[in-house]
């Protein structure tokens, strides 16, 4: 600034400080602030407005890390205005702890940026809004633990009551109350006097104060107190605020505190700490077999549910019973069973079918899925974990109307869940490379980061479940993050460092390197995080095998993965008898049933097994496939109720004469034919279970083919994430909104002319069309800016700065300074017109 120039005025107004900030600083509170664009404002005042409502200040405040809420809770019970010197006395205390010194600009500064502070270094004030939110009062403490001052608590006491308490400690006695009460809380706040006041106190009476000198600062007390109390409310060092009950001004707390509002002021945050390093590349290998773990079970999970899935309960989601059963087939627990659940269904694999008899089935999407890389399988799975807004982790819980939470049931979106998942591996990845954390290190982070409201332990808990779910998608290794899971949330590549040898480490303060949030990327970042993930865990994964390794006791081994063809093949021929290193497929007569169901003859199920079997095909395997093959489809079932026919009369006598069939309702139409009340499918079932090996027909006769994997819902999208309040705007849309509201601000604040046709306030401008028309053909001459009132189509007033170029047609087009553009206005939608001030005006 030129020596010229005069020192910028004092703002009076939230409004007039965002008036002095620049386009960066209104940015930036746009950006902490998203709320405040949605809508975009129509100039500063209204955004000055919007930023003290409840609402919108509940939500900055819940966003504030513990130190800056500790600094605005201080703000809060300092005087109104506040200067530097004093806010920085509350936080660092008499003593002046450099340590808070140090932290407190960035945490004031974080304040200002968000609009929660205004006002220079000698005159802080915090908005209105936030200040009764953070007051003490006895419906709601202040976490500062301070109660009213000397002035809000005798608001109600008599005068003689007051001279009183001047009287008594020492002082002398004024005219009135309001000088009686400055003199008595100038001496509370006097160190020296307020020393000397204490030191006649008895022991007792100061055992009082120190049990109410940090919080809560409320007592109760008899209509006859004891001596130790009636000697503290004598002095005025407790007074009563309702019958029976007295409160430690805060002039005397602060300074039994030594001028601290905060008992445990945390300027720095808690440090993550490590509690175990390996060596990086066990990490990577160890999250790549965990990756490989997950595919498979989701793989597991819809292929199970290949032929339609559990039932849809009446108000959504899995019943108990079916989540047991669905647990039971994974072979792990019903929590994890409910996890990898909800993470195909959030990553759009299955879905309800949406019949009269609604069922879960895979989506077309899994088929597209299966042909996809190993590797992308596992990046879509990860990505759409770490966005998903569905928490798995409360199923089994209630909801707020005490109804059990269920399986891919309503009331499961959790907003805060892909924020504090992100947050969660950031932190891991400011570790030393294989680094594990402590839980409670992270938790405790968390917690500093974004203090717990009233006990609301939601965000801790998501935490514990994040730390648990990376482990089984394989993000994280042992505990670390994994090369992988860093490239999946856009964290830098590690720098590779010393391996550190395996076992507990020692405790490691964390380097922390924010990347930037998964809900701030774009869906081409994010793909982009998505590809380079997989790329990193493709070379650590195991290649699929061509072969298996066939065995005389009708098992076959698969010591790896297998290729998609030979796997969905085997899978079909054989049932999986064990999983681990090695899969065993078992043969059984079933099973090679199935194969035939499925339209495969017994010369190409030969042919299979010769061509991926290292191992001769075993003699009791052949034998067994010709055998049920000779008698499959043999008996034909179809509709009548339902009919089995047979060319052989003897085998059908034998159903007739099989006590197990009474419950089909057999009885003989022709020698070659039977006729049940069964429908087909149960007249299958029953013929199965009985020994035989019927076929399907269709009422042409034709064998009826039964695919594994027939069906499949509609197209489905995967489940939209519910958001956390509004999304933070890109620069475009910063960018077009700073230039609304500041063209705003010009049209509501440009100077005027004195005019007659100002509307009530000033706020619009009323003339006649006769005017309006005059003023803008003079405007149009001599180049001059106007100020307009419109009101638009749907009835919207605004006021605006044109400067008219043509007036034609009952038409005026003009350069509206308000939208920064050239439009066109109708005459008869303007509802006056103004000049502005000249500049010296």
């Amino acid at each position: 600034m030129s020596t010229e120039e005069k020192p910028a005025a004092a703002p009076r107004s939230l409004a007039e400080a965002l008036r002095g900030r620049d386009d960066a600083a209104l940015a930036a509170l746009l950006r902490s602030r998203p709320d405040l664009i949605t809508p975009v404002p129509t100039d500063l005042t209204q955004l000055a407005t919007r930023a003290g409502t409840r609402a919108s200040v509940v939500r900055a405040l819940e966003r504030l890390d513990r130190f800056t809420l500790q600094t605005a809770q201080a703000l809060a019970v300092a005087g109104e205005p506040a200067s530097y010197e004093e806010l920085l006395g509350l936080m660092a205390g008499d003593d002046g702890d450099p340590v808070i010194a140090a932290a407190l600009p960035r945490a004031l500064g974080v304040l200002r940026e968000q609009a929660l502070v205004w006002g220079g270094d000698d005159r802080l004030r915090l908005v209105r809004t936030a200040r009764e939110l953070l007051s003490p009062s006895p419906q709601h403490p202040s976490p500062t633990g301070l109660g009213p001052t000397v002035r809000e608590a005798t608001a109600g006491m008599s005068p003689g009551r007051i001279q009183e308490l001047v009287a008594t400690a020492g002082l002398a006695s004024t005219h009135d109350s309001v000088s009686a009460v400055t003199a008595l809380s100038a001496l509370f706040s006097d160190p020296e006097r307020m020393s000397a006041l204490l030191d006649e106190a008895p022991a007792e009476s100061v055992a009082v104060l120190e049990r109410l000198v940090w919080g809560p600062p409320y007592g109760q007390v008899t209509a006859d107190p004891a001596a130790r109390l009636r000697w503290l409310l004598d002095r005025g060092l407790l007074l009563p605020t309702a019958p029976g009950t007295v409160v430690l001004p805060r002039e005397v707390a602060l300074r039994l505190r030594a001028g601290r509002a905060h008992r445990a002021p945390e300027p720095s945050p808690p440090p993550v700490e490590a509690a175990a390093t390996h060596r990086p590349q066990v990490v990577d290998a160890t999250a790549a077999g965990q990756a490989y773990t997950a595919l498979a079970t989701v793989e597991e999970l819809l292929k199970d549910w290949h032929e339609g899935g559990p039932a849809v309960l009446r108000a959504g989601g899995l019943s108990v019973r079916d989540l047991k059963r669905t647990a039971v087939a994974l072979d792990t627990s019903e929590p994890l069973a409910a996890f990898w659940v909800e993470l195909a269904y959030a990553a759009g694999l299955l879905a309800s079918d949406g019949e009269a008899d609604e069922r879960y089935a895979a989506t077309p999407a899994y088929d597209e899925w299966l042909e996809e890389p190993a590797a992308g399988r596992w990046a879509r799975l990860a990505g759409a974990w770490l966005a998903a807004t569905r928490t798995a982790g409360l199923v089994g819980g209630r909801d707020a109307k005490d109804r059990t939470l269920s399986a891919l049931g309503p009331g499961l979106d959790r907003s805060a869940a892909p924020e504090v998942r992100h947050r969660v591996l950031t932190l891991l990845a400011g570790l030393p490379e294989g680094a594990a954390p402590s839980a409670e290190s992270v938790l405790a982070r968390l917690r500093w980061e974004r203090p717990p409201r009233d006990g609301d332990a939601l965000r801790a808990r998501i935490a514990r479940w994040t730390l648990t779910e990376a482990e089984m998608l394989g993000v994280t290794g042992r505990g670390a993050l994994s090369a992988q899971g860093r490239a999946l949330i856009g964290a830098p590549p590690a720098r590779r460092t010393q391996a550190a040898p395996e076992g507990p480490g020692d405790k490691l303060p964390v380097h922390h390197r924010p990347a930037p949030p998964a809900h701030a990327l774009s869906p081409a970042e994010r793909g982009a995080a998505g590809a380079a993930a997989a790329r990193l865990l493709a070379p650590l994964l195991p290649e699929p095998l061509d072969h298996v390794l066939l065995q005389a006791d009708l098992t076959a081994v698969a010591p790896g993965p297998l290729e998609r063809p030979l796997a969905d093949m085997l899978g079909v021929l054989a049932d999986v008898e064990s999983k681990g290193g090695a899969t065993v497929y078992r043969f059984t007569p079933g099973s090679v049933r199935r194969a035939l169901d499925a339209g495969r003859a017994a010369s190409d199920l030969h042919a299979f097994l010769a061509a991926h079997s290292r191992t001769p095909v075993p003699q009791p395997l052949a034998y067994l496939i010709d055998d049920v093959a000779r008698r499959h489809g043999h008996l034909r079932v179809g509709a009548a109720s339902a009919y089995v026919r047979c060319d052989d009369d003897a085998v059908l006598s034998e159903i007739l004469a099989d006590r197990r069939a009474a419950g089909l309702g057999l009885r003989r139409l022709a020698p070659t034919v039977l006729a049940a009340r069964a429908d087909p499918a149960g007249l299958l079932e029953g013929l199965r279970a009985m020994g035989f090996a019927p076929a399907a027909e269709s009422a042409e006769g034709d064998v009826l083919i039964a695919r594994a994997d027939a069906h499949r819902t509609p197209p489905r999208t995967p489940p939209a994430p519910v958001p956390d309040g509004p999304p933070v705007p890109d620069d475009t849309l910063l960018t077009a909104a700073l230039r609304a509201i500041r063209a705003g601000d010009l049209a509501s604040t440009a100077p005027r002319k004195p005019s007659g046709g100002e509307g009530p306030g000033g706020e619009l401008p009323r003339t006649s069309a006769a005017e309006t028309l005059a003023t803008m053909q003079a405007a149009v001459l001599t180049g001059e800016a106007l100020w307009i009132g419109y009101v638009n189509a749907e009835g919207g007033a605004s006021q605006r700065v044109i400067a008219p170029v043509r007036v034609e047609g009952g038409f005026v087009t003009a350069y509206d300074h308000t939208a920064d553009e050239v439009r066109t206005y109708p005459l008869h939608r303007i509802t006056g017109v103004a000049e502005l001030a000249d500049d010296g005006g």
